[in-house]
Order: structure tokens, then C-alpha cells, then sequence
């Protein structure tokens, strides 16, 4: 699921550039149609559980939520103030922060093997994004550190609540982001009017493929460690440089290429090895 879920999210950053809008206009009206996409997609799953299924998120949810919020305000905010390989780099870096919250709050150890391929992934992302990286604005790193932080918080606190889905409190955080972009813009009197190819693009990244891949990944901390989690979000990297080159000719350096194939083949044989451990440990209790 999260690996799926990130490989939806990944043409996040194409249709930004596509949509072209100022940042306070992105954040307002991404804040408001993931809102709706993600009640959308509560209201499909649960039916008439639909009120129940925020309930049993409590007041971590709203944590949750909140957490979710200030990784959207980092994003984007960073990528306002600093370079793009910038921000990308520092979000490489949620994994190691999510390893670091969940053995200090969760006593999670992580086995040698995740260690290992977080490092992987940490190099491989580090080729991705070089010829974009540099000194930046230490006000956009900021943000970009404030993503990756909040994300990674996020993944751990999901963790504290084990079989609660907290993926319908996502609407909330959407409606946090509206709601400040709304405050920020002078309430409404700087916002631009999106054109008809604006809104086409806003409603397939904001009411189809955010809330879709979001909710698939905030459901893996159900499952997996928050690091983990991390680490399959680095997919999105990877496979986002790939759309941004099909659509808009930006062709990585080859040392980028072969950055995203030690990160797509680090997930991979981290994945396979797993699944095999797994498989093992399965036939030995069906044998016992």
C-alpha cells in the first residue's frame, strides 16, 4: 500500500509546475479539494461508519493532522526558498528522523538490514538531486527540515495507536492548510482566479491523486515501522524526476539515473528479501 500510494503521489511536483499558480494559491486550493477527495474516499470505504471513523481517531488523529499540515507547509514553503535538490535531500532524510523518534518514544529497533538500506537510499537520493543542490536559503531548508520532521513524526505517531487507521484525519489537515493559505492571502483578496487548464490539473492532483496516494500511505504504519515507511516514500523522488522528464524534457544527469536506480533497487531487494523472510517464518509455524 505505501509503495503504491507513493507512486501515485509522485507526478505531485509535474502538475505543480503544470498548474502554475503562486504558493499561497496551491496551498489553498490543494488544502480544500484533498479535503473533499479525502472525505470522498472515507465516505466510499465506511458508508455509515463514516462519523465513527474519525471517532476512533481521537486526539492523536488531530496530532496526526496537524503533523500532516506542517509537512505540506514545508514542502512547499521550501521549495519557495530554497533549491528543489534542497528540499528533496532534506526529505531524504525522514527515514533516519523516524528511526530516531520510534526508538526513543516507541522502543522500536530497527534490524541492521533497514539501517543499511536507509543509508542506500540517503546516497542514491544525494545523486538525484546534485545538480540541483547547493548553499540555498537557510530559511528554505528550514522548511524542508520541518517536512521531513513532521512526516516522520507523523508515520510515528500512527504508531502509538496500533489497528486505528488514522488516514480519515487527512481531511483535517487539508482544511489547516486551506484555512492559513486563506488567512495569509489577505483573506482572498490576493488569490488569482486559476484558468480552465489550471482547474483540470488541480482536480486531478488534488481531488484524485493526493487523497488516493495519501491515504494508502498514512494505512502503513498499520503495517510497518515508521522508517520503513519513510523509505518507501523515497519512491515518489525517484519516480517524480521520471514524469518531470517524459512531460517536460528535464533530463536527469546520468549520475541522477543511477542514483534512482540504487534507490529503486535498494527498496526492491529490501522488499524481496522480506517477502522471502517472511515466506520462511510462515512455513515454519505451519510445520510446528
Amino acid at each position: 500500500m505505501t509503495a503504491g500510494g507513493a507512486l501515485i503521489i509522485s507526478p505531485d511536483a509535474l502538475l505543480i509546475k503544470l498548474i502554475g499558480l503562486p504558493d499561497t494559491d496551491i496551498l489553498l486550493w490543494r488544502g480544500l479539494l484533498t479535503a473533499l477527495g479525502f472525505m470522498l474516499i472515507v465516505a466510499l470505504r465506511q458508508g455509515r461508519g463514516f462519523v465513527g471513523a474519525y471517532r476512533r481517531c481521537g486526539w492523536t488523529g488531530i496530532g496526526v493532522a496537524v503533523l500532516f499540515s506542517f509537512s505540506t507547509f514545508g514542502f512547499v514553503l521550501g521549495n519557495q526558498y530554497t533549491k528543489g535538490g534542497n528540499v528533496l535531500m532534506i526529505l531524504a532524510g525522514a527515514p533516519l528522523i523516524a528511526a530516531a523518534l520510534s526508538r526513543l518514544f516507541l522502543h522500536e529497533r530497527l534490524p541492521r538490514r533497514t539501517w543499511v538500506a536507509i543509508f542506500l537510499c540517503l546516497f542514491g537520493t544525494s545523486l538525484i538531486v546534485l545538480d540541483d543542490a547547493g548553499a540555498g536559503s537557510w530559511v528554505g531548508n528550514a522548511f524542508a527540515l520541518l517536512a521531513a520532521t513532521s512526516l516522520a513524526a507523523n508515520f510515528t505517531l500512527c504508531r502509538t495507536r496500533p489497528g486505528v487507521d488514522m488516514s480519515p484525519m487527512l481531511t483535517l489537515a487539508g482544511l489547516i492548510v486551506a484555512t492559513v493559505a486563506f488567512v495569509v492571502s489577505g483573506f482572498g483578496a490576493r488569490l488569482i482566479v486559476p484558468s480552465p487548464a489550471s482547474w483540470a490539473w488541480l482536480l486531478l492532483l488534488c481531488i484524485g491523486l493526493l487523497p488516493l496516494g495519501f491515504t494508502l500511505i498514512q494505512r502503513g504504519p498499520l503495517y510497518l515501522p515508521a522508517a520503513d515507511v519513510g523509505l518507501l516514500m523515497l519512491l515518489e523522488v525517484v519516480v517524480g524526476t521520471l514524469w518531470v522528464w517524459w512531460i517536460l524534457g528535464e533530463q536527469p544527469a546520468p549520475i541522477g539515473l543511477l542514483g534512482g536506480a540504487i534507490v529503486i533497487g535498494t527498496l526492491l531487494v529490501k522488499g524481496l528479501y522480506e517477502r522471502e523472510r517472511e515466506m520462511r517464518q510462515r512455513s515454519r509455524v505451519q510445520a510446528g
